[in-house]
């Protein structure tokens, strides 16, 4: 049947609403990236991974002397060593070195492990130096005869190097380190520790 009033029939417009819809996914799609990227920074900075925390307990001569231009000695260092962060902390290539006048005179190397998340461990080194020359400005004499009181300076410096994961996913590599500086007086080996 005609249509008595001629009206043509009507047609869906196109065009206009494609655009709004793609502006609006773009939108949703870097609100989505900001909260992820938000969210990760938050978790970063929660767990964020900390270098452990290094303190000498002790340091102990058990042989100590300087004679004909070379230096002998028996070092016993013991330290604490606390893991603050959320995770496990694994040590590796982690070494302490003895120095004297500013020359390296032995290095020990502490063998690889673990310490749980927020817990401490002890820790001790062993070091024997056997004839080791020194310099001619460093050749006084140090020795435990009766009546001398002789006073020798070293220094410890204690490297930890390890790694702690982040949420279970991410490793991330710390380290710590600690330098101490020994005086120790003959014949009884007294001793006296600053560390920084």
């Amino acid at each position: 049947m005609s249509d008595p009033y001629g009206s043509k029939p009507s047609r869906s417009t196109r065009g206009g609403g494609g655009g709004a819809n793609l502006a609006s996914c773009l939108l949703a799609t870097c609100f989505l990236i900001l909260v992820i990227a938000g969210a990760v920074a938050a978790c970063y900075f929660v767990f964020k991974p900390k270098p452990p925390r290094i303190k000498v307990q002790a340091v102990r001569f058990s042989n100590l002397s300087i004679t004909n231009g070379t230096l002998n000695l028996a070092l016993v260092q013991e330290v604490s060593v606390s893991n603050p962060n959320r995770d496990v902390f694994s040590q590796y290539g982690s070494t302490i070195q003895l120095s004297y006048h500013g020359r390296p005179v032995g290095v020990v190397f502490i063998p690889t492990g673990k310490i749980e998340a927020g817990q401490t461990q002890r820790m001790s080194a062993k070091l024997n130096v056997q004839s080791y020359p020194l310099p001619p400005s460093s050749t006084t004499s140090f020795s435990s005869q009766p009546g001398e009181t002789e006073t020798m300076v070293i220094e410890t410096r204690m490297k930890l190097v390890g790694s702690v994961r982040v949420l279970k996913v991410f490793t991330h590599r710390v380290e710590s380190n600690e330098k101490c500086t020994v005086w120790t007086q003959a014949p009884n080996l007294s001793v006296f520790i600053q560390c920084s």
